[in-house]
Order: C-alpha cells, then structure tokens, then sequence
C-alpha cells in the first residue's frame, strides 16, 4: 500500500524520479606499507593540501585517506567519479605506499600514542585529541562507505502542489521527506547490515588485552566492539533530532553535535543550530562497511540497491510520531544481534529478510524498473537464503593465523598495479586548485 504521497507520485508517472536521486560517496581507507602497517609516508603532496582540499581530505588519522566525489545524477556517474578520484589518491601514494581494503584497519602498534592524528587544522585537531582520549584510539579507526542522497526537486515541487495545506513551503516537504527516508533507513540498517557487512574479524592490536568477540562478526564496525561513539539520534522529526543531539553535548556524552556519528545523519546548514532555517537538503547514510572486491570500495549494485531502498521507503507511510522511538530503539537492538551474529549462520531475522526482499521485487516490478535492478535482487535474494554467499563470510575463506592481512595486501597491490596503469590519470589536484563540485565535474568528465 503507496501513502498518499506515494500514490500521488504512482498516479502522477513521476516514480522514475523518486529513483533519480542525486548521489555523492565518501570513501574511507587507510594508507599502508607493503608488509600490511599503518603507513609513515605524509599526506601525498601530488593531491594538494589535506586542510584544504575537499575532494581527498583524511578523518581520524592522518592515514585515513576519505574520496569525496561531487554529487551525481545516475549511480554509473557517481561511480566514473569515485574511480578517478581513487587512481588520482593512487598515484599520488609514496613508493610501497598502498590502500587497505578493509573496514577493520590493519595490525595498530601496541602504543597507539604512535598513531598520528589527521591534520585538520588546531580547532578539529583538539577535537580529535580530546575524542581520542574517550574512546581510546583503535574506535576511530575503522572505515566505510558514505552514501549523500538528495530527493528530486521534481518530486518536491509535485508534492507541495498538491499538498498546500500540510506543507507551507519546499523547505517542509523536503523535511518530511527527508524524515521518511530516514526512519526507513534507520529500521532497516540491520537488513543493509546483513546484505554488506564486511568486517568479521580485527587485526593485531585492535583489542586492548583480548577483550574481543569471541567469534567471527557478520559486522564489526557495525556492532558495539565498533566506530566509537555510541548516541543514538532522535529521527521522529527535524526539531526533535536537532534537541537529542544538543542534549547529548549539553550532556556531556558528544564533545559537540559534530561527534553525532548515527549511521544516518541530516545535513544541510554546517551549523546544527541552522538547520531549521534552510532544511534539511540531503542524508548522509554510514551504514555501509567497505567492499574489498572493489578497489573503490563499493560497487554499482550497492548504490542501486540503496536507491531502490530509498524510493521504496519514499513511497509508503512514515512511522506514527507515537511510535518511532520505540520502534527505532528496537531497530538498533537488531542491528546490533544481526552485526554480533557468526556470518555463516542464517539470519535471526531471515523470515522478515526475505518477506523485504520480495516487497522489494514486487515494487521494482510495479514501477518496471530495468533488468539491472533485478539481478541485483537476484543476487541479494541468494545472500538471504544462503549466508555463505555474503561478504564477511566470504572474507572467512582467506583468514590465516586469525589474520586477513595476506588477503588484504594481495587485493590492494592488485588495485595499485591496475592504478599505475591507468593511461591519463588526473592530476589536477597538484597545484593545490581548489575545485568547486561544477568544476570538478566538468574536469572527471
């Protein structure tokens, strides 16, 4: 059953919009040497300034290279993007110097004081210090994948025609909407869990005295033993996301709102304060552990698959305000059994998996989408019935000596080798331009 805003966009033939979303991607790896430690070598100087350069910047440590592409129509442009930032972050690396294509981060010395956090600048680096000394250093360390999606203004304009009295303005359209796909994303993060997660085991030295699972994890990065800061946001509405996350700072839980690491995030204003003046203008989802069988880490399939998501989520009713936090709260308790579950086991919630996934067949199908989003289905249909077919599972067939380290640095040498050969690769980074998103594109096309 479409909500009325769903069957408003069906009756209107503007469902192929709500697939047009825009999409950026925010890539993490860590820089390694080629015996699988965390690199020594500087911030590459053939990519500009780390403090300035917003297209390949780092987080955490200074090691931890993060490709940001500019925002893309189709999943296919976003991804032409991320391959070019990539191989220019590639050859722009120190003789040895190559990217780890794990989530977890390789083997951490047994003095993470060692560790070199990321130079951002004196404000973000008193930040890092001070997260540092709460969470211990191995929590920031972990990397993924991070999907910006933004709603087709097609579909704004077509709902606040049509809704003049619930929504005063554009800005309260994309608020609501923005709010639907949220809580849809929210509810069913152990489901993107199950389907991606790709980080079983921790290298040497992650755990502080053997205080880890004692079992291989479908997620780790994705479970408590994970990223750090564990506040969960308030996605009932704008104004109550905004109060939950200036209380956990009020509180003393976050050093500041932006601590707040959800595995979804409104953003729009930099400021948290302002976000009500202008609304919200995309989602960040975090959801996403890195994909090894892939030198950029995620594949085209993922994106389509979170595209079906989101307009299948855009489409149907939004939670009842009453019941969102309860049933959000339960939401995360899923996530945390799936990510905590051993990979080559079935899915404690296997039942409700495959009934998603034949939703999800049944609305693409509905909205006739092409073949390519079928096989994906296809594919993830397979990962439901048979947990030996997903990623972390798959990772547990290349374990030696509780290590995954020869896997690791056999796929990232691999994805060098390939990089170095790129004929043309861009080099527009090195004279420290500092490119708009328009520019950027025009300069990857």
């Amino acid at each position: 059953m479409f909500s009325q805003i769903g069957q408003l966009i069906f009756d209107n033939e503007a469902v192929a919009k709500t697939q047009d979303f825009t999409m950026g991607l925010e890539i993490e790896m860590q820089r390694v040497d080629e015996n699988g430690n965390i690199s020594q070598e500087p911030y590459p100087a053939a990519i500009g300034d780390e403090k300035t350069n917003p297209w390949i910047t780092n987080d955490f440590l200074e090691t931890m290279s993060e490709t940001v592409t500019p925002s893309a129509q189709h999943a296919l442009d976003a991804m032409h993007y991320l391959y070019v930032i990539n191989n220019a972050l590639r050859s722009a690396l120190a003789p040895g110097e190559l990217l780890w294509p794990l989530s977890m981060p390789p083997r951490l010395p047994k003095d993470k004081r060692k560790l070199r956090l990321a130079k951002m600048g004196p404000e973000k680096e008193a930040y890092l210090k001070e997260w540092a000394k709460r969470h211990g250093y191995s929590q920031g360390t972990p990397c993924g994948a991070h999907i910006n999606l933004s709603i087709d203004r097609h579909i704004i304009t077509l709902v606040q025609k049509n809704f003049p009295k619930k929504f005063r303005d554009e800005r309260e359209v994309r608020n609501y909407l923005y709010t639907v796909l949220a809580q849809g994303f929210v509810r069913y993060r152990w489901f993107i869990t199950y389907l991606f997660g790709a980080s079983p085991i921790a290298e040497e030295n992650y755990f502080e005295n053997g205080k880890g699972p004692a079992h291989p994890l479908r997620s780790i990065r994705q479970s408590k033993y994970g990223f750090g800061t564990k506040f969960t946001g308030d996605f009932t509405n704008l104004d109550r996301y905004i109060s939950r996350i200036e209380k956990g700072v009020k509180d003393g839980i976050l050093t500041s709102d932006y601590e707040f690491h959800g595995s979804v995030r409104f953003k729009g204003n930099r400021n948290l304060k302002d976000l009500p003046k202008n609304g919200i203008e995309y989602l960040e989802l975090r959801m996403l552990d890195l994909d090894p069988s892939s030198s950029v880490g995620i594949r085209t399939g993922t994106l389509r698959f979170i595209r079906l998501l989101a307009s299948y989520f855009i489409m149907h009713p939004r939670l009842n305000d009453d019941d969102v936090n309860d049933i959000l709260k339960n939401a995360d308790r899923m996530n945390e059994i799936v990510a905590e579950e051993d990979p080559r086991q079935p899915c404690t919630y296997q039942a409700t998996a495959r009934a998603l996934i034949k939703s999800l067949e049944r609305y693409a199908n509905q909205i006739q989408l092409g073949p390519e989003y079928a096989e994906v289905l296809e594919d993830l249909e397979d990962r439901v019935e048979n947990p030996l077919t997903t990623p972390s599972a798959k990772l547990l067939n290349y374990v030696k000596g509780d290590s995954l380290t020869e896997y690791a640095l056999r796929r990232a040498k691999r994805y060098q080798a390939a990089a170095q050969e790129s004929i043309n690769p861009f080099k527009g980074f090195e004279d420290k331009k500092i490119y708009t998103a328009d520019e950027l594109r025009k300069a990857l096309s």
